[in-house]
């Protein structure tokens, strides 16, 4: 009372004096100091009003998209972090409802880009999910990095210091760092990884990468010493025909024929004088390093090496002009409950895991002639030797392999096709004898699932793949794993060994692909590109290259060596659930959800790789060679033979069976 007196009385006396001007700016002084403390009262209520989110990003929003067009793609990708954060600080101050709202309403902003983070973050319904679930406490513990140009930093910023946006404000000094580069903006195609959780950005993997990488074959595999048996026979042959030479150029004239003849007669007489496995002149790679084997490898019987020879000396040239034969296997009768397949080397015998927790093996020399056959027309209507096989589960003509508990979500045949691995929601992987039809060992050591299982090119060794984000490697005699591959940020949704057996990849739902060394344990690359989780993994026959495909239907090939993307492949329209390099690893084949078989020419982009060093010329090289749809049948397995046949297998819809 006392002051508004004295104001009263300061007031009265500047009117006497007639100092107008100085009355107006007492005025105003006490209008704006009324205002000022209004503000704060409501400022303080607007602490506990859900409704502040709201405002504050689509504000944000709206200033975004009515950006100038140079420099909108950039202020855009502030948005995802913002409203992701926003999404969940909601949930944690109990505003449940006020949150689902806001989730809703803006995320069709995001669904191009990040729909698989979507619907993991639609299943937070409580503060305890935002701890319980591994993605939100990723998102909460690490910053989004965000790559910006000067001047788009620069409008960010003003923007944020006109509108005091104290949501928004909060939300970036602690979730947001910003990447500010000099120039022009960078269009979003020039980098994957533009919004990107820190703990899996490229300053990571660069770090990562910088390691050796011995991507060579093996010592004195059974490859190598084909080759060598193959340039000692040359080596002698050569010598004893000097006199002859000018018949053997008479004869190279007359056509291909005869010298096909002559080296198969030739292989013929090393399997005779060695009982050695050779390797044919069209499975031959690249000069690449010998590399020693880490792990204590089996020896293989003499038996088993003449059968590998038998298929090598009978092996198809592939090639973008010569397309493999393919023969596909369709379960019928499964009722959605088939979850995994996988097929032996030679194609006669194929595995099925279903979701009552049975395994079950089916020969095909039992089965007798195929049920069905039909041709799988490619893109251009003509036939290359595919046939379709039909495998009817109603029909009892399978070994059924009964023990998980749960699921099974992979199966594999070893090398030879005598034992069989089996994974399942039970945490367990099972070791079966497909001679014995028994179960022989069951390896406990994972947590949560396990979605992967695959055994080594040897044999012997196997891999893992699980929901506890590790990867393992095992030996059939000890059932505790030999080693624990820790680092990726959710899910190892699949593996895939190297073929020296000194490295094995593992694709995860972090949209990350990487590489371990068998011995140590330690990641030694780290692959980012992928925008969805990654399902399916490949490895060239020279160990140079690898190939990973998501979610999306994207397919990645990538170099070993540099850890760089050779070249993307587009065409598939769904999920790419499984990947195979043909022998000579000239073509790769690829099987997806949306129910085809494409065939990929491979070879000229990694041949041109190696003869220049080019960063980007190659990204368009690989092209679609021959599109196999089938009638409506996803395809979950595809295996090149060693006489490079082509099988696959899949379970016919139930929505059109």
């Amino acid at each position: 009372m006392e002051d508004e007196e004295m104001e009263k009385k300061v007031q009265q006396y500047l009117q006497r004096k007639g100092f107008r001007l100085t009355e107006l700016a007492l005025q105003e002084e006490r209008n704006r100091l009324t205002t000022s403390v209004v503000s704060d009262v409501t400022l303080a209520r607007s602490d506990n009003d859900p409704g502040r989110y709201h405002d504050g990003y689509s504000r944000l929003r709206t200033w975004a998209y009515s950006s100038l067009d140079q420099y909108k793609h950039e202020l855009l990708r502030v948005l995802y972090p913002v409203f992701i954060h926003c999404f969940m600080d909601l949930v944690a101050e109990g505003h449940m409802q006020e949150a689902r709202s806001f989730f809703h309403k803006f995320r069709e902003d995001h669904e191009v880009m990040h729909s698989r983070d979507l619907q993991k973050l639609e299943g937070v319904l409580s503060p305890s999910h935002l701890e319980e679930m591994e993605l939100a406490r990723s998102l909460r513990q690490n910053k989004f990095k965000i790559k910006l140009c000067e001047y788009s930093y620069e409008l960010l910023l003003q923007y944020l210091q006109k509108t005091q946006a104290l949501v928004v404000l909060g939300v970036i000094n602690e979730h947001i760092t910003f990447e500010v580069s000099p120039g022009q903006p960078s269009l979003i195609s020039d980098d994957a990884d533009v919004v990107a959780l820190i703990g899996t950005s490229k300053d990571l993997a660069k770090q990562i990468n910088q390691k050796e990488v011995h991507w060579g074959l093996l010592e004195d595999s059974v490859e190598e010493r084909m080759e060598k048996a193959l340039a000692e026979s040359d080596k002698v042959e050569a010598e004893s025909k000097d006199a002859g030479t000018e018949d053997n150029k008479k004869r190279n004239a007359e056509g291909g024929k005869q010298g096909a003849s002559l080296k198969k007669s030739k292989k013929d007489k090393l399997v005779g004088a060695t009982g050695k496995n050779v390797r044919t002149e069209t499975s031959m790679v690249s000069v690449a390093p010998r590399v020693k084997a880490e792990l204590t490898l089996p020896t293989t019987p003499v038996e088993v090496e003449q059968s590998i020879l038998e298929d090598l000396r009978n092996r198809a040239q592939l090639n973008s002009v010569a397309l493999p034969s393919v023969i596909f296997y369709t379960f019928l009768n499964t009722h959605n409950g088939l979850n995994c397949s996988s097929i032996s080397q030679d194609g006669s015998l194929v595995v099925g895991g279903f979701s009552d927790s049975s395994v079950k093996v089916w020969d095909m020399s039992k089965i007798g002639q195929p049920a069905k056959t039909s041709s799988l027309q490619g893109e251009n209507g003509s036939s290359q030797g595919e046939r379709m096989s039909t495998i009817d589960e109603g029909k009892k003509t399978y070994t059924l392999f009964q023990g998980h508990s749960g699921p099974v979500y992979s199966a594999a045949f070893s090398p030879f096709g005598d034992f069989l691995l089996s994974s399942s929601s039970d945490s367990t992987i099972r070791l079966w004898s497909t001679k014995l039809n028994a179960n022989l060992v069951c390896y406990k050591g994972h947590n949560y699932p396990v979605w992967d299982v695959q055994f080594s090119p040897v044999g012997h060794y196997f891999a893992s793949a699980s929901h506890d984000r590790t990867a393992r490697i095992w030996s059939m005699d000890k059932i505790q794993p030999l080693r624990i591959m820790a680092g990726h940020l959710s899910d190892v949704d699949c593996v895939q060994w190297h073929v020296n057996c000194n490295y094995i990849a593992t694709g995860s739902s972090d949209k990350t692909v990487r590489l371990w060394d068998v011995q140590s344990g330690e990641c030694i690359r780290m692959f980012i590109g992928h925008r969805s989780m990654v399902l399916s993994l490949a490895m060239s026959p020279d160990g140079r290259y690898m190939a990973s495909g998501d979610e999306d239907g994207t397919i990645m090939i990538w170099d070993l060596s540099t850890g760089r993307c050779v070249s993307p492949l587009l065409g598939h329209s769904s999920c790419v659930w499984t990947l195979a390099f043909s022998c000579e690893g000239a073509l790769l084949a690829s099987g997806s959800a949306d129910c085809t078989v494409k065939l990929w020419d491979v070879a000229s982009s990694t041949k041109a790789l190696k003869t220049e060093d080019t960063k980007g010329s190659t990204a368009n090289r690989l092209r679609l060679l021959k599109a196999l749809p089938t009638k409506s049948t996803p395809v979950y397995s595809l295996r090149f033979s060693r006489r490079n046949l082509l099988f696959a297998s899949g379970a016919l819809s139930l929505d059109t069976s």
